[in-house]
């Protein structure tokens, strides 16, 4: 009786937990609301920024280890072309602002990496990867009406940083 009580908690407490992950958001699907700072300790209000610009969200695992850093370089690499086609990019882990000072410098860094150390964005977007304090490498294009226009759900920052210039592209012709 006692081995089937402890199944049934570990099954209920696994049910709870599953059910406190939100699901990652869908292309068509209204991008999640959120309010964060980044690493200077400005706010950021994604509903205070689609109805002007295109937002090109991304999460991380963590500042300056191998895939990010080739990411977020790539990623700044590209900006004089993704600000002709008004893409605000907004980066996101669960590192700290320090952190994300200390990157930025080494990187030269050129937009913004959101405070998220307590998981909440991640885990409104469903970024969050399981039992960790630690997002995927999950990148979404929301348009100006507020839309998920592509999702990249791919641990490569290769293919993050080609999908993410066709999906820009294409969102442009419309």
């Amino acid at each position: 009786m006692k081995k089937l009580s402890a199944w049934m908690m570990a099954l209920a407490l696994l049910a709870s937990t599953a059910l406190c992950l939100a699901d990652t958001p869908k292309v068509g699907d209204k991008a999640p609301d959120f309010e964060a700072r980044d690493q200077y300790g400005k706010s950021w209000k994604l509903s205070d920024l689609v109805s002007k610009q295109v937002v090109f969200l991304y999460f991380d695992r963590k500042d300056d280890t191998p895939g990010c850093t080739k990411e977020a370089c790539g990623l700044r690499d590209r900006m004089a072309e993704l600000k002709k086609d008004n893409v605000q990019i907004l980066g996101v882990s669960f590192d700290d602002g320090e952190s994300h000072k200390k990157f930025i410098t080494k990187h030269n860094l050129n937009f913004p990496l959101l405070v998220d150390t307590d998981g909440k964005i991640a885990d409104q977007y469903g970024a969050r990867m399981s039992g960790k304090s630690m997002a995927r490498r999950v990148s979404f294009l929301i348009g100006k009406d507020g839309k998920i226009a592509h999702v990249i759900d791919n641990p490569s920052a290769d293919v993050h940083l080609n999908e993410m210039k066709d999906a820009v592209a294409n969102l442009a012709k419309k």
